[in-house]
């Protein structure tokens, strides 16, 4: 019997070899021989059954099928070291709200063209890029974005769209060319519409409906803010009611329309713990050592590139360097230059270093997290 690479599978060379499987989200580490075996069943004629428990693990994770595919698929290349494997790709950052903690804090309106878009996910996907965040502003509010969408088939990528759902049309969202659709909820009703805008929830939650009876993977971001921690008991029971895949927490740095409403803005001490809430596999494995975004970068939609959106005044380069002279610019942070000392520095690794910088400065402490782990 033949056996062919699944049509959604992609072989990648980062660090090590692996196959990644885009439906699935799920990236698996290789040994030379089952790369080089698994690199044969890409090929026109595919390949015979090699070891059994091997083959039958491969066709139940949806890497191999017995049905005859061959496309064409991209070059396996080594990646550079640290690999970039999760890019944001702020297409737009025009928004059709005014949200009261939104870091973005003024409307310049910049958005990339479709032909810097397609040379972005061409060349993340060649430097071996897993997965891409499609993001704004609002991403639905680009100008071409039917164009943008169209052309997203052609990538090996696991492409999410972040959106707050309002322009979500229950008749429209079938047309989609992603894996994933990401919206924000930011509490239970009253509790989200204070900082999003009144009707804000129901019409969030009525787009969340859409996608997965449309039968689309659906996560949920949420921020954490003075007036929704009462809620989180109430939205993890209806996020896991409802078939949310993924659901993850995090507390805004106070930046952007957030330093005018700091009514809203919550401590450490009181805000930490609700870090605990949340679920999901988000990032694969990473190397040990390294403090967080060890492999994301951010595009903007002004065409700078930096380490995250929240450095976007320390760009590091732009759409027209190429991804890959701007990841070279970026210097990885090893968790031994942090002030941390904790037992658990390896699983937060450092938290999120923006937020330690503004709270402590470089090298810092991230204070959320050292309250959730109860260390300060």
């Amino acid at each position: 019997m033949s056996y062919f690479l699944a049509r959604r599978a992609v072989l990648k060379w980062l660090e090590t070899p692996c196959i990644y499987q885009i439906v699935k989200d799920e990236l698996y580490e290789l040994d030379d021989d089952s790369f080089r075996y698994l690199k044969n069943c890409a090929s026109k004629n595919g390949c015979s059954s090699k070891d059994g428990a091997f083959v039958d693990y491969c066709l139940e994770e949806g890497l191999l099928t017995t049905e005859k595919v061959f496309i064409t698929r991209p070059v396996v290349e080594r990646s550079p070291n640290p690999s970039l494997r999760y890019l944001e790709l702020q297409i737009t950052d025009a928004c059709n709200l005014a949200c009261k903690h939104c870091y973005i804090n003024d409307k310049k309106c910049n958005e990339l063209s479709p032909k810097q878009v397609k040379a972005v996910l061409q060349e993340f996907q060649n430097m071996q890029g897993l997965r891409v965040l499609i993001t704004g502003g609002e991403p639905l509010l680009h100008g071409k974005f039917n164009e943008i969408n169209e052309m997203l088939p052609e990538f090996f990528l696991r492409k999410v769209l972040f959106t707050n759902g309002l322009l979500l049309k229950k008749d429209a969202i079938k047309s989609l060319k992603f894996d994933e659709i990401q919206v924000s909820i930011d509490g239970l009703g009253e509790s989200h519409d204070r900082i999003r805008g009144a009707g804000t929830f129901k019409r969030s939650l009525e787009a969340i409906e859409f996608a997965l009876a449309a039968g689309f993977d659906v996560s949920v971001s949420t921020m954490v803010h003075r007036a929704n921690v009462s809620d989180f008991d109430g939205m993890e029971r209806l996020f896991k009611g409802m078939g949310i895949k993924d659901w993850t927490v995090d507390v805004p740095v106070v930046a952007g329309r957030l330093k005018e409403n700091d009514d809203l803005v919550i401590s450490p001490e009181e805000g930490g713990k609700y870090l605990a809430y949340g679920y999901g596999e988000g990032l694969h494995s990473s190397s040990q050592g390294f403090g967080c975004g060890l492999h994301l970068m951010a595009v903007m939609a002004d065409g700078k590139i930096g380490k995250c959106t929240f450095y976007r005044a320390n760009a590091v380069g732009s759409v027209n360097d190429g991804l890959r002279a701007a990841w070279a610019r970026i210097r990885p942070i090893r968790l031994s230059e942090l002030s941390c000392t904790c037992a658990y520095l390896e699983i937060c690794r450092g938290g999120c270093r923006y937020r330690a910088e503004v709270l402590e400065g470089k090298g810092g402490k991230d204070l959320y997290r050292c309250m959730l782990y109860g260390i300060i």
